[in-house]
Parts: structure tokens; C-alpha cells; sequence
């Protein structure tokens, strides 16, 4: 029994992965969900035709790979982490679209929260910022706008959880209905430094604690699934984690300094901080890390709404270009950005603004400017937000940091990855494979199934990847650097 299976739950897409325990990718196939915006700033996703798309990418996988079948040691989740959904205790069935990460339905309640002085009691909880990001907010809505489904939860007939949860349940057919810390961490309901629920937050997002789920390591047992039949017999789901910790741990960032960025539909830059939880006053959210034999291991945590969505919105909205692959051709067909910047505050800024109410722009057009300056500018303005939150968040744990990991699908963009190499004036340290969240979830499982013993046994496995050193002229960098940031103040004070 030497493969493990991988479900890779995006914001995009659900992934099945095959990997080898010494973190092989073998295969891979995966199937696009539909995004849903009812509204301005609201985003949905149906949860059903996720666990759908897992069935159909994991029978897909299997039928492609048969030897496979009666191969697997494991099943190993990692998932898009804030994102929440609701559904019928029993059934498993969603009594409402998951609503996603992206979301901003919360911003009022939030508003409310902040005025009334709740921001500092919620930090010390959870690490994090009052903010619609996460699902408190949007729970509250929730129940504000649909007592039926409050009503039911209340009474004990349906159950929240994180994309992760909602499929273990799903899988193991309600037989386990729990969630990881990296997951839980997220919610604003979890306090990281007791690990545990925490009572006092949930009574303020009017979320009843007995709806949530167990939570256990990354690296704990999560029931059994024949993946309804697909298999001839049960695995155990063993390796859970948020996709953006599981990127971390696949970096094998285990020592405080380490830090990696994911280059996807949004992106998150993650310090490891070490044992003892450290609190940021500059808009640097703190997290779990994962949590090991009983022991957490913080990091700070900087969060870009949107990197990789920003290319896609070139692609599916502006139809500037028809692939992502186009932006490294555009971008490198010019010798400069001729002074056009992209502040893709489609759902507001997050760190290190934390402003929800601004809008995105393009600033410094002139009638020279094409489509491959607004290429450009889209993916350098991800260059400009892992800056903007890079140096603020290892200047405020006190470490020293010369080397970032890199990974998620825009890896392969070169142009991309040499800029923000530039921009930072950080070594870039480029995964070579992109799926590194699953990867993450993977040897987290292989921990937890006792094919290893120790994080150094996993730090010893082969890690393949490309070093960007910086090149550009550092007075250079300033200038284009000072140049995001007075578009950033156009955006900021709403100045044309």
C-alpha cells in the first residue's frame, strides 16, 4: 500500500492527486466549479456540486490509474480555508451556497463589532481582525436573513464547518464531523492560544458551539470513506489541512524565519513565528501553523484577496487575454511599465490596509498604453502586495529573513517570479511542483498513517525548485515600488 490520494479543494477547482509517499506527484485531474455573485462583493459556490466534482475527479483518477485502487494507504485533504457552508445534519445536504472567502456580505456587522470595541478582545483570541473574510461575519448575516436555517441550527438539525469538515462528513457518509486547527484558526470563532472553541466569540457571532466541529491535528485519524464505492474497500482520511498552512508544511518551513508565499486565486504569505503566539499592531494577522503531538506552531500571516483572480478577471471579464500563460508573453514584450499600475481592490485591500470599502483601479494610463501594460501591471501589482506585507510582518517578529518559498500554479510564470524577486530583494525559492497545498495535506497524512516519524524525516525527503535571485537595480525597485504606492493612496482616498 504505497499511494496516497489527494483532494485539493480550491476556490477554482477540486483536484484528485496521486502522490507517493515520498511526495511524487503520479497523476492528477481536475474539474472547475461554477462562482457564483448574487450580488456586488458576494460570492458563492454550490456545495453540493463541489462534493459532486470530487466524486467524478477521484473516479476519473482512479479509472485512469487502476492499479491504483487497491493501492491507496490514505486519503489526504487540504482546502480552501474560509469559506463556509451550512448544511442538514444526517444528509450532509447544504441548506445554502457555501459562501466563500471572497464574500463581503459581513462588512456591517463587522462595522459594528470594530465600533463597539470588540477588535482587541477578538486578536487576542484568534490572531486575527474583525473582517468579513472570515465566516463569523457572514454566519451572523446568515442567521440574520434566514431564521429557517438559524432555527435548524440552533435546534441541533444541521451543522457548520469548513470546506474540509463539510467533505469528511460528506465522505465518511456523518460518521466524523471535524475540522484540523489550520482550518479552524480561520473561523473567528477558534481561540489558538487554549485551542479550543471559543464560547464568548461564538455568543457574539450568534454561532451555537455544539454546531462546530471536533477539531484534531492535521496529522489525526478522520474516519474511513470508499469514496461512495469508487474504492473496494474503506481508507482512512488521514492528513487534513488549509491549503495555505499545508503549502507551508509541503515547504517544509519548520523552523521560525521560514516563509512562503502561494501564488493562487488570492494569496497568503505565512511567516513561521514559532512556539509562542505573537500578536502584529500593523495589520498582520497571526495563525496556527499546524499543531504537532499536542504543540501549536504560530505564524503570521499576510493575506492578498486577490493575485491569481486578478489574471483570471483579465481572462473572463476584460477578455484581454484568453490563458494566464498570455500575461508573461505581454508582460515581457514591453521594456517597462511605462508608470500604468493595477490595484486590484475588486473586494477591498486586506493586508496591510485592511480597507473593504475601496475599489480597484488602473492608474497612469496614457493613450500609449495597451493591453500588455495592463498584463503587466496586473502581475506585477501580486510583486507589490507580497512586499507590502513581507518586510512588515518579519520586522515585527524580530527575524531575520533572506529566503521565501514560492509555490501554487503562477510559479511557472517567470517573469512573475524574477519581478517579485526584484520588488522584495528576497532570494524567491520557486517550487518546481505546484501542487504544493496537497502535497502538504500528503505528508501530513504520511506522518499521521506512521510512514514517518519525525518532521525531520520529512525535511530529508527530495525538494526540487528554482532560486530567483534579485537582479533589478535596487534604486529601481524603490521606483517602481513608490509608484504602487501613491496608486495605492489614489485608491485608498478614493482620488481620481
Amino acid at each position: 500500500m504505497s499511494t496516497i490520494l489527494a483532494l485539493d479543494q480550491s476556490t477554482s477547482a477540486t483536484k484528485a492527486l496521486l502522490f507517493s509517499p515520498a511526495g511524487e506527484l503520479i497523476a492528477k485531474t481536475a474539474r472547475d466549479h461554477r462562482q457564483y455573485y448574487p450580488q456586488p462583493g458576494w460570492v458563492e459556490h454550490d456545495a453540493e456540486e463541489i462534493y459532486q466534482n470530487v466524486r467524478q475527479v477521484c473516479a476519473a483518477l482512479l479509472e485512469q490509474n487502476p492499479g491504483q485502487r487497491d493501492d491507496l494507504l490514505c486519503l489526504s485533504i487540504t482546502n480552501q480555508r474560509e469559506t463556509i457552508v451550512v448544511f442538514e445534519k444526517g444528509t450532509g445536504q447544504p441548506l445554502y451556497h457555501a459562501i466563500v472567502w471572497q464574500c463581503r456580505r459581513g462588512d456591517a456587522a463587522c462595522a459594528e463589532l470594530v465600533e463597539a470595541g470588540h477588535g482587541p478582545q477578538v486578536q487576542r483570541a484568534t490572531g486575527l481582525k474583525i473582517d468579513t473574510y472570515f465566516p463569523a461575519s457572514k454566519l451572523k448575516w446568515l442567521f440574520a436573513h434566514e431564521p429557517e436555517i438559524r432555527r435548524r441550527v440552533w435546534a441541533g438539525e444541521a451543522l457548520i464547518g469548513t470546506i474540509d469538515s463539510y467533505l469528511v462528513y460528506r465522505l465518511t457518509r456523518g460518521a466524523v464531523f471535524a475540522t484540523d486547527h489550520t482550518n479552524a484558526s480561520r473561523t473567528l470563532l477558534y481561540n489558538i492560544r487554549d485551542l479550543c472553541w471559543d464560547e464568548s466569540l461564538c455568543a457574539l457571532f450568534d454561532v451555537p458551539v455544539f454546531a462546530l466541529p471536533e477539531v484534531r491535528e492535521s496529522s489525526a485519524s478522520y474516519g474511513e470513506t470508499d469514496l461512495d464505492g469508487l474504492l473496494p474497500q474503506p481508507v482512512p482520511i488521514c492528513g487534513v489541512m488549509g491549503d495555505s498552512q499545508a503549502a507551508l508544511f509541503a515547504e517544509r518551513c519548520f523552523q521560525p524565519g521560514m516563509a512562503k508565499v502561494t501564488f493562487g486565486t488570492g494569496s497568503s504569505v505565512l511567516l513561521n513565528v514559532g512556539h509562542e503566539m505573537l500578536l502584529s499592531e500593523n495589520g498582520i494577522v497571526t495563525t496556527i501553523g499546524w499543531v504537532y503531538q499536542g504543540q501549536p506552531v504560530y505564524a503570521f500571516e499576510g493575506i492578498i484577496n486577490f493575485t491569481g483572480a486578478t489574471v483570471a478577471w483579465l481572462r473572463d471579464q476584460l477578455k484581454l487575454i484568453e490563458s494566464a500563460a498570455e500575461t508573461e508573453v505581454l508582460a515581457r514584450s514591453i521594456p517597462d511599465n511605462d508608470g500604468v499600475y493595477l490595484v486590484p481592490a475588486f473586494v477591498g485591500l486586506s493586508a496591510p490596509y485592511w480597507r473593504a470599502d475601496v475599489k480597484g483601479a488602473i492608474v497612469g494610463l496614457t493613450p500609449g498604453s495597451t493591453r500588455s501594460h495592463i498584463a503587466r501591471a496586473a502581475l506585477e501589482s501580486i510583486a507589490y502586495q507580497v512586499r507590502d506585507v513581507l518586510g512588515l510582518m518579519a520586522g515585527e517578529a524580530g527575524l531575520a529573513l533572506r529566503l521565501m518559498h514560492g509555490d501554487g500554479g503562477a510559479v511557472s510564470n517567470r517573469f512573475l517570479m524574477q519581478f517579485t524577486a526584484d520588488i522584495t530583494q528576497y532570494t524567491l525559492r520557486a517550487s518546481s511542483l505546484p501542487e504544493l497545498s496537497a502535497l502538504g495535506a500528503v505528508l501530513s497524512g504520511a506522518l499521521g498513517m506512521g510512514l514517518y516519524d519525525t518532521l525531520d524525516d520529512l525535511e530529508r525527503l527530495p525538494h526540487t525548485f528554482v532560486d530567483y535571485e534579485p537582479q533589478m537595480d535596487v534604486l529601481l525597485a524603490e521606483d517602481y515600488y513608490a509608484g504602487w504606492q501613491a496608486a495605492v493612496r489614489q485608491v485608498l482616498s478614493g482620488t481620481p
